[in-house]
């Protein structure tokens, strides 16, 4: 079995279960870490047990190595320039969501992957649940009839980040593409990815702008909370919804109504944190008339204990071991950075907005 060579750009929490995933796979060596500040790679390589690998101070430099892919862990802000970087040194990449900070960026990294001609997969794991793949069985089969509305609710009624969450130059955008870019991945991906044409939108950071709300009320400058109307090639209207914060328990589940049936879907967990889709389906119900009698379906969920961020890692290193396409390709992403980039255009706007997607 062919040894992969596997390099991690940033060195924060979520690089350190990008590793606990490489380690778990025998054909894999994590073979260097990079990071700006100086000397965090050294304490995270060491840390982490990674003895043999080389620790740099900047992502240039750990390229320079004979890596079969990188796993880009930075900051939003950074995902551009170490994604077109390591895509044109030959690297495969496993990109962390969000995808980038614009949707010219966005653009740019899938125009570099197709010149390389190497894998640019983004880091969307709520994909690998087994009832996410049973929803988008049910979404594709027909079973609803035409869909024409789709509403995906989520958001927390006080979840909050800080730090370079909140930051516009490090962020680039706030709950939309924290927590937002999952609801939209659920339904996009379940719908089979149909081309946005307008969006009407209002955000908000009412709460995080408070300093009876959020500690760091002074260097708050993302949305918290967002609202858009989504219309779509095919006559399909999508009414997307998310929060950091606010006052109520939640937004209400995610519904896709057809001509012939329509399900509902309620997000997994309790708690002031929970209700985004970041994780697993709490119930799934169809709604359909049988013998001229309204009446509903309990989706038996599966029961599972799968490692959702573990299976992401290991598709993205089987794909580049085996040379299988990117599981998780970056054209589909593109998708949903063109709607976070026009309901941040509208709502700044207060009108309507056309999307425009490269052909």
């Amino acid at each position: 079995m062919r040894t992969i060579k596997i390099g991690i750009i940033g060195s924060g929490g979520i690089a350190r279960a990008h590793v606990e995933a490489y380690k778990q796979l025998p054909y894999v060596e994590v073979a260097a870490v990079a990071d700006v500040v100086p000397g965090r790679a050294k304490q995270f390589a060491e840390a982490q047990g990674l003895t043999n690998a080389a620790a740099f101070d900047s992502h240039e430099e750990l390229l320079k190595l004979p890596l079969d892919g990188v796993s880009i862990c930075t900051p939003n802000v950074a995902h551009y320039q170490t994604t077109i970087d390591s895509l044109r040194t030959g690297k495969h990449v496993l990109l962390e969501k969000p995808m980038s900070v614009t949707l010219a960026e966005a653009v740019d990294m899938v125009a570099a992957q197709k010149a390389a001609g190497t894998l640019l997969s983004i880091g969307f794991q709520p994909r690998y649940d087994p009832n996410m793949k049973l929803l988008r069985e049910i979404v594709q089969s027909g079973r609803l009839g035409n869909i024409y509305y789709v509403e995906v609710g989520g958001g927390r009624r006080r979840g909050m980040p800080g730090g370079t969450f909140i930051r516009k130059e490090l962020a680039g955008a706030g709950a939309l593409a924290d927590i937002g870019c999952y609801s939209l991945d659920m339904a996009l991906n379940a719908l089979g990815h149909p081309r946005p044409v307008t969006v009407s939108a209002y955000a908000s950071n009412l709460f995080g702008r408070n300093p009876k709300y959020h500690p760091e009320a002074d260097k708050f400058e993302v949305e918290d909370f967002g609202v858009a109307m989504i219309r779509f090639e095919n006559d399909l209207v999508l009414q997307f919804k998310i929060s950091w914060a606010m006052h109520m328990d939640t937004l209400g589940p995610t519904l896709f109504l057809g001509t012939e049936a329509g399900l509902k879907v309620t997000p997994y967990g309790t708690g002031p944190w929970s209700g985004a889709w970041d994780g697993k389906i709490g119930s799934m119900t169809l709604y359909h008339d049988e013998f001229g009698t309204h009446t509903h379906t309990e989706i038996p969920l599966i029961e599972h204990k799968t490692n959702l961020f573990f299976e992401k890692v290991r598709d993205f290193a089987e794909a580049v071991r085996d040379g299988k396409p990117a599981p998780i390709p970056g054209e589909q992403i593109l998708i949903q950075q063109a709607i976070i980039d026009g309901v941040l255009r509208s709502a700044e706007a207060k009108r309507e907005v056309e999307i425009k997607l490269p052909e």
